[in-house]
């Protein structure tokens, strides 16, 4: 008998013929083009920057791997009745790198306020057909307002520095260069005016309360700040045009702030003269707060709150903070603010979740706020470190959604009534989660959210879906029965009509936050889904929490690159993901993967015209000298009466004979005889390649889930095959039946392919007679 290796050979062949077919029309269409490297698998070298001593090939911090501090001391007074603040700061540099500096850049974000500030003029504004009166109101009728900052003073040892204020950015000219490894101390002195950000929607500002003639402000940027000096770029003195927010060295602060004696306050760091400023009563209240667990403690209730309301003090009261190792410093003031406070355990430490809000943010607030801020920092520390400071504050302040490391402001209000939606509701909840959150990203894994808005941004978002979808687990009671969170982002279908829109007005998420046209898509909802569909999907809960959990911690209290994130995340899971990043952050491509058709086939020992064809292109003229076996598909012009009705290997009697010579008569009993065989064709019109997950339901009801890896694109971008050997029949396919890969057209992803019914004629047949 002649080998049957050379027949199985065969069989391989013509049983591929498709895919090679593929393959060859492939190779010419580059031929006639000239190759040039377009495969979506090829490594990111070209996009990545260049491993070095700073940063390595792995993601992780390299052994000469340096930050710049910045240490700060100030007074800080907030003049209530105009809406004034005045500050006086020392700052000290440490130059840890191994450079010397001839200049320091600070930062004066105020000045994106200024009365001519060149940002007011960087947007087209051609007139709206329809607009509030409040926006037309700013637009038309009022003066500009100027918030910009006023610098009275910038000096060293009491002599004047030489500065250059460019828009939002100031340059300090050093007498003598700062050399690498020493530190530099100097003085800022200034004043602005604070900003309305009901009005204009700022990330800070006061909000005006004319029922009762109070201010509440959240207090944010009032300073000049310094800038980010690193080994990826140098200084960081992007312009601050609005969209993307801040990029800010480490360090310590000690800070006093000076208010109305009849404000409460609080803010970064903690507080070093609490039995000043608190009362006798609430510091009872504070020490008992330090030991609840299960409900926060009132720290001012709703009645003292409404008392402080009517008293508009002429006194002053100093409220001093002290921070170690933050980014940044912001405080929330008023005599407005409830206040209360819980204690939750993080690892082995009490860390104090707060919240402060007027009346007006009642009964919605006291209900939730300290809950939400206590299960947020419990659920972020489970899957990247352990929350290292000792406090976390949510503030109420309407329409905002705004942080700080410790603080941060976030919206969600009942009506006068004190009545609310599930939407408010759900609404405050997920702003508090994703804004308490920040305080993980990026306020300790301190990305520059001025180049990338997505590494705070999205991986916030991301971390804000499993924490949303945890407290639905964790508090069922707080959600609607039978339901589960119903989270705004992260599952993949809410990213499909962004994906799917109009291209000339969608930009890749590695774009500056100034340049996309859909800033909250691009750079909250399509990474938070990435990465869910990375977690989910492409590489399970397991692999994925262990390499995010690796990146978090090794990047925790430093400076990371968008590099660092993606090299990090593939060095700690041995899953190759360049493909992954190319197609979700580099390019605008989106997923849409469908069944193109389904063949079933039968196997024949007589040769066929595409056969004999295949065998002709691998040297084989003569049929006859290779025993083989042929596939003949039943819808096709050869194949044979004598076939129909039989198993799709009981007509190849040369199959049988191998198995009597080869197998022993148990061995046969062990072997499959499959009914069927079947070819399954995959098309890909969407660009962005992702596994094939598809479900396969039989004759007689029973389903399977086969996941093909995203790598079975690697050869051919259009369209795929793959075969089936089945004992059962095959009586529907389904693409992405779960709807876990943001396919933004569902109507190819059947076999059969579904057919939409005349809601009409269902509704005839549904009532014949």
């Amino acid at each position: 008998m002649r080998s049957f290796r050379t027949a199985l050979a065969a069989f391989f062949f013509l049983f591929s013929a498709g895919l090679l077919a593929q393959e060859t029309e492939q190779q010419t269409e580059v031929r006639e083009q000239g190759h040039i490297n377009q495969n979506k698998f090829r490594q990111l070298y070209q996009e990545f920057a260049t491993p070095n001593q700073y940063r390595t090939g792995s993601g992780a911090p390299g052994p000469a791997y340096y930050q710049n501090e910045a240490d700060y001391k100030m007074d800080i007074e907030l003049d209530d009745k105009t809406q004034k603040l005045t500050g006086r700061e020392t700052i000290t540099y440490h130059n840890n790198s191994p450079n010397d500096l001839e200049y320091l850049w600070v930062q004066l974000d105020q000045n994106i306020r200024s009365k001519d500030a060149v940002a007011k003029l960087k947007d087209g504004n051609g007139i709206a057909p329809v607009s509030q009166p409040g926006s037309f109101v700013s637009e038309y009728m009022e003066e500009p307002f100027d918030g910009g900052f006023n610098i009275t003073e910038v000096s060293a040892n009491g002599k004047p520095l030489k500065t250059f204020i460019n828009n939002t950015m100031m340059r300090v000219d050093l007498p003598q260069p700062l050399k690498a490894g020493e530190s530099y101390t100097f003085d800022i002195a200034w004043w602005y005016n604070v900003n309305n950000h009901v009005t204009n929607r700022a990330r800070s500002g006061f909000e005006h309360f004319p029922k009762d003639g109070n201010n509440a402000y959240v207090i944010a940027q009032f300073f000049p700040r310094m800038a980010v000096y690193n080994d990826v770029e140098g200084w960081q003195n992007y312009q601050f045009w609005g969209n993307g927010e801040f990029a800010l060295p480490f360090g310590d602060y000690e800070v006093n702030i000076t208010v109305p004696a009849d404000h409460v306050l609080d803010g970064t760091g903690e507080l070093q003269n609490r039995k000043e400023v608190f009362s006798k009563e609430m510091m009872r209240r504070y020490e008992k707060a330090k030991k609840t667990y299960d409900k926060p403690v009132m720290i001012v209730t709703q009645e003292e709150a409404e008392a402080a309301e009517k008293g508009f003090s002429d006194k002053k009261k100093t409220w001093k903070l002290k921070a170690e190792m933050v980014r940044d410093f912001a405080f929330a003031t008023s005599r407005k603010f409830i206040w209360d406070m819980m204690a939750v355990k993080v690892g082995d430490k009490d860390v104090m979740a707060v919240s402060m809000y007027p009346k007006e943010g009642n009964p919605l607030w006291e209900e939730y706020s300290t809950k939400v801020v206590a299960h947020t920092l419990q659920s972020y520390s489970d899957h990247t470190f352990e929350y290292p400071y000792h406090k976390a504050i949510s503030v109420h302040a309407k329409n905002q959604g705004m942080e700080y490391p410790m603080i941060c402001w976030n919206y969600g209000r009942p009506d006068e009534d004190g009545n609310y939606s599930d939407r408010v509701k759900y609404g405050m909840m997920s702003v508090i989660i994703h804004e308490v959150g920040h305080n993980f990203f990026p306020m300790i894994v301190n990305s520059d959210e001025r180049q990338w808005g997505w590494m705070d941004e999205g991986l916030d978002t991301f971390m804000q879906y499993i924490a949303e979808q945890e407290y639905g687990e964790r508090y069922p009671e707080d959600i609607a029965p039978n339901t589960k969170y119903p989270s705004r982002r992260g599952e993949p279908s809410k990213i499909v009509n962004y994906m799917k829109g109009d291209q000339k007005y969608i930009a890749p998420i590695m774009s500056n936050p100034e340049n996309v046209y859909q800033l909250g898509n691009n750079a909250y909802g399509k990474p938070a889904t990435a990465l869910n569909i990375l977690r989910e999907t492409v590489m399970g809960k397991e692999l994925f929490d262990h390499a995010f959990k690796t990146y978090s911690q090794r990047w925790m209290f430093k400076h990371p690159t968008p590099e660092d994130f993606f090299r990090t995340m593939e060095d700690a899971s041995a899953v190759d993901l360049d493909w992954f990043w190319r197609g979700w952050f580099y390019t605008t491509d989106y997923v849409d993967i469908g069944v193109e058709g389904v063949k079933k086939y039968y196997v024949t020992d007589k040769p066929t015209k595409e056969g004999k064809e295949m065998l002709q292109r691998y040297g084989v003229q003569d049929p006859s000298a290779v025993e083989a076996l042929y596939v003949v598909a039943e819808d096709s012009e050869e194949m044979e009466a004598s076939l129909k009705g039989g198993t799709p290997v009981e007509n190849a009697p040369t199959l049988k004979e191998y198995l009597m010579d080869n197998f022993t008569p148990q061995q046969r009993e062990r072997l499959k005889m499959p009914k069927y065989f079947y070819e399954v064709t995959f098309n890909k019109p969407g660009g962005l390649v992702m596994p094939i997950i598809v479900e396969y339901t039989y004759a007689d009801g029973t389903t399977e889930k086969v996941t093909y890896p995203a790598q079975i694109w690697r050869k051919n971008d259009q369209q795929v095959s793959r075969s089936m050997a089945t004992d059962k029949e095959i009586t529907k396919i389904v693409v992405d039946p779960d709807l876990e890969t943001a396919d933004v057209n569902l109507e190819n992803n059947s076999w059969p392919q579904a057919t939409e019914v005349d809601k009409f004629q269902e509704f005839k047949a549904k009532n014949q007679g």
